[in-house]
């Protein structure tokens, strides 16, 4: 498989900042020519479906998931550790440590979906982090919405496309892949976390 990704992410032209230390980056098309990744995480990776308490309710939840702590097994595909090195050789200083996890989020239809959440359980309420996520497969909006109220932002994110939340953004914004009216092609979301971040 010749999956390869852009070599100009070192320029930080497309960083966007949101206010108050919050910051993404958009990188459209950066992991190229992974058409055959898509099928082969959808086939290797060891998916599961997930039960949350929701008020008085136990429901499932609408996605598959497959989480890997990355210091102490082996990712489930040779890709995965690709893109963690490169997204360390570019992020980690930055960050002050490196990528250490990979979650992955399998949204079959539009019916799945995430709800409103930051990342950062198992972290200070004051800490800053980063989390980086390469999109795999159908275009899905991917909205991101201040914590303290304010406008919204709805961002596309397709087949190859790498979005990173920074700075504040996991304690100051909160994200969301919300459902659709219009049906919609399966997608993957691959997620890298340093430590204690999830």
């Amino acid at each position: 498989m010749g999956t390869a990704i852009q070599g100009s992410l070192f320029d930080h032209a497309e960083r966007r900042p949101l206010g108050d230390g919050a910051w993404i980056d958009v990188r459209a098309g950066w992991l190229t020519g992974a058409e055959d990744l898509f099928d082969e995480l959808v086939e290797c990776v060891p998916w599961r479906a997930e039960r949350r308490q929701m008020y008085d309710r136990v429901l499932d939840v609408p996605r598959l998931v497959s989480f890997h702590d990355l210091t102490t097994g082996p990712a489930p595909h040779p890709a995965i550790t690709r893109l963690r090195v490169r997204l360390n050789d570019i992020y980690a200083r930055e960050m002050g440590e490196p990528f250490t996890t990979v979650g992955m989020c399998l949204y079959r239809d539009e019916n799945d979906s995430v709800a409103w959440h930051g990342d950062n359980i198992g972290r200070s309420s004051t800490e800053d982090t980063m989390v980086a996520i390469v999109s795999l497969g159908a275009r899905r909006a991917f909205a991101l919405r201040p914590r303290a109220g304010g406008r919204s932002l709805r961002l596309p994110q397709g087949h190859g496309d790498l979005l990173v939340m920074g700075g504040s953004c996991q304690r100051t914004w909160e994200h969301a892949v919300p459902k659709t009216a219009k049906p919609t092609g399966p997608r993957i979301s691959i997620q890298f976390r340093p430590r204690d971040v999830r």
